[in-house]
This record gives C-alpha cells, structure tokens and sequence, in this order.
C-alpha cells in the first residue's frame, strides 16, 4: 500500500518498487509508473495501485475420477501482473486518495478467476482418470494439464496476467479409500513379517536344541571336575593339617622361648628399678636433713634478728613515751585548776557514748545557776574574768 501524506490541502504520495502507479487528473494520465512519488490534490485526482509483485495463490479443491471416487488437490499457482495498465482497465484497483487503501477487491477477482480455471482444467484431466492412475502419475498429469490450460486461457492475457508456475503438491483420496487402497500392501508386509518370525522360531528351537546338548556335555564334564576337585580338596585338606600342625608345633616352642627371655628381662628390671629407687630415697634423704638444718639456722638468725629490732623499738617506744609524759605533766603543772577542769570536761565528752537528748529539771538548773553566779562574783578581780567565763 502506498503512503499519503497531508500537506495544506495537498497530498503526497510515495509508491513501492513493486507497485505501479497510475495517476489521473481531469481525465489525463499524469504519472505511470513503478516507485513512483509525487504531490496531488484529492479532489481532482483518480490513483490506481497495481502490484507487479509474483504472488502466490494456493488452491484447494476435490474432483472424481472416471471410477467416481473423490480426491483432494492441493495446487499453487504463481502469477504476476505483466500489464498494469491493462489490468487497471479490466479490474478495480483504484485506491482511495487519502488514505491510500484499495476502494475494491482486484487481488480477490484474481484469486477467484485463476482457481475456478485451474479447478476446470484438473476436472477435465482427472474425470477420465482411475483413481489408481491418479494416485500413481496424477500429480505430473494435473499439473502439466493446468499449466498449458491456463496458459491457453485468453481471458488471462486480456486481463494482464502472466502465469509464472503450476506446482501440484498433493492428491489424496477420501481417508477410508486410502486406507483401503493401504491394505493388501500392509497385509503383504504382514505376511513376510509372519515368515520372517516364523523362520526366526525356528531357526530359535534349533539354537535352544543345541544349546541344551551343550549344557547336558557341559554339566558331564562338570560332574566329573568336580569329582577331580573333591579329591584334590581332601588330599589338599590333609596337607594342609599337617602342616598347620608343625607350624603350630614350631609356634608354641617359640612362643615359649620368648616367654622365658621376657621373665627374665622383667625380672632384671624390676632389679635395676628396686636399686634406682633405693638409691633416690637415700637421696631424697640427705637433701631433706640439709634442707631442714638450713631452715633451722636461718630461723635461728632470724629470731635473733626480731628480738633485737624489738628491743631497739620498745626502748624507743619507752623513751618517747616517757618523753611525752614529762611534757605533759610540765604543761598541766603550770595550768590553773579552773583550766584544768575544763580539759576534764572536754576529754571526758569525747570519751562519752552519744546522747540523744538530755532533760534538765528546775532544780538542777536553779542550782547550776546560782553556782555560776557565785563564781562570777568571786572571780571579778582583775586578770581573771577570762579564766571564769571559759
């Protein structure tokens, strides 16, 4: 199909090699021609697209032969249009200008008038035809016959149309004749196949006969081996015992040789490991006594050592205590006595348990009162007012 293009009121056209174009404006041919491309106004202009193309046309139809039975052809016929202009005359292959599709059907009318002529011509040869003729040189006899009829055919010319080729690809009969037609060759196939298995059963009992003879002489022959064996097998076994006899005759007088070398080797090492541990107690022994008369000196020294620096500290603890004291009684010694109470008081509170709460009555307070007041009247002199307050 061509492509058309819109264009201010105009319209291109752009054809394939394979089509011919024929273009009419106002009744004048204005192009002809294949692969053509060109502008025209919808309105005054009348397109034709021809396809020169070799198409295919494949046909299917039935016929009877002269043994009124029916067959199936299967046929292909390829053409070409070898005159556009004269098939655009005979058939409608005028195109729509602005969209370019076909307005009828030409390839259709085509189609039609080749497969009613070809079926005509394949009718003729094959109503004078047996089937098994048909069957056997049908298709080349059809298709030679549909080839020169349609190229005898004037219609064809007249419209443009060449015939390129005539292939017939099959002829087939209805499925129950051919499976008819199928029969006495498969019954004959059967048959050789019913021989051939018949000659294989023999040929097979045959083989089975000789080789039932050949097991029976081979089962003989293995009787009588195997009678050879079992003799063999005896004269094998006693052997064999004497010699498991001697051996086991050699074996127990090594074994026992061997058992006497290891007393005697266990008996000398339990010798050699009873004097190595001897040896080790003893010492084991001295190096204890030394051991135990070196802790006893060094703790002697030792001793000494601590009674001496304890000495050395008690006196010096004795003199710095003796030292303290001096001083202490030389300090209480020029302290008054008032003084000297009041340290009591406060050495004796911070030796005290803690007290939670202290209740005091009027008495006691009227007493404690009426000391301090005396003691204030009596201390009023001068250079110890602040001895009495403290």
């Amino acid at each position: 199909m061509a492509d058309i293009t819109r264009r201010l009121g105009w319209r291109h056209l752009r054809g394939a090699p394979t089509a011919h174009i024929r273009h009419h404006r106002s009744g004048q041919l204005a192009h002809d021609g294949p692969g053509l491309s060109f502008w025209y106004r919808s309105l005054s202009a009348a397109l034709s697209e021809i396809p020169v193309d070799d198409r295919e046309l494949a046909m299917t139809f039935h016929a009877r032969t002269s043994d009124f039975q029916d067959v199936a052809v299967q046929a292909t016929v390829t053409y070409r249009v070898s005159d556009p202009a004269t098939a655009a005359a005979r058939l409608d292959f005028s195109i729509d200008p602005d969209t370019g599709v076909w307005r009828g059907a030409p390839l259709e009318q085509l189609s039609t008038l080749l497969t009613e002529t070809a079926q005509q011509h394949a009718l003729d040869v094959l109503a004078r035809t047996t089937l098994a003729s048909a069957l056997v040189d049908g298709v080349a006899a059809v298709r030679e016959r549909v080839a020169s009829g349609l190229a005898a055919e004037p219609r064809l010319p007249a419209t443009g149309i060449e015939i390129v080729a005539v292939r017939v690809v099959a002829l087939r009969p209805e499925p129950e004749v051919e499976r008819a037609l199928r029969t006495p060759a498969r019954e004959q196939i059967q048959q050789e196949a019913d021989r051939a298995t018949y000659e294989r059963r023999a040929v097979a009992v045959e083989r089975e006969r000789a080789i039932a003879e050949n097991e029976l002489a081979s089962q003989i022959e293995l009787a009588r081996r195997e009678e050879q064996l079992v003799e063999q097998r005896g004269t094998n076994a006693r052997r064999e015992a004497e010699e498991k006899a001697a051996a086991d005759a050699v074996k127990a007088g090594a074994e026992a040789a061997r058992t006497v070398r290891l007393t005697e080797a266990e008996a000398e090492r339990t010798v050699k490991l009873a004097e190595a541990e001897a040896a080790r107690s003893v010492r084991l022994a001295d190096a204890e006594a030394a051991r135990s008369v070196k802790l006893a000196e060094a703790e002697a020294v030792r001793q000494v050592k601590l009674a001496e620096a304890e000495a050395r500290a008690a006196r010096a603890v004795g003199a710095a205590r003796a030292e303290a004291q001096a001083a202490w009684l030389r300090v209480h010694a020029e302290v008054d006595a008032a003084t000297l109470h009041a340290l009591t008081g406060t050495r004796l509170a911070e030796n005290l348990p803690r007290i939670e709460s202290v209740t005091v009555s009027p008495d006691v307070l009227t007493g404690l009162l009426a000391r301090l007041g005396g003691g204030a009247g009596s201390g009023g002199g001068p250079g110890s007012g602040g001895e009495g307050s403290v």
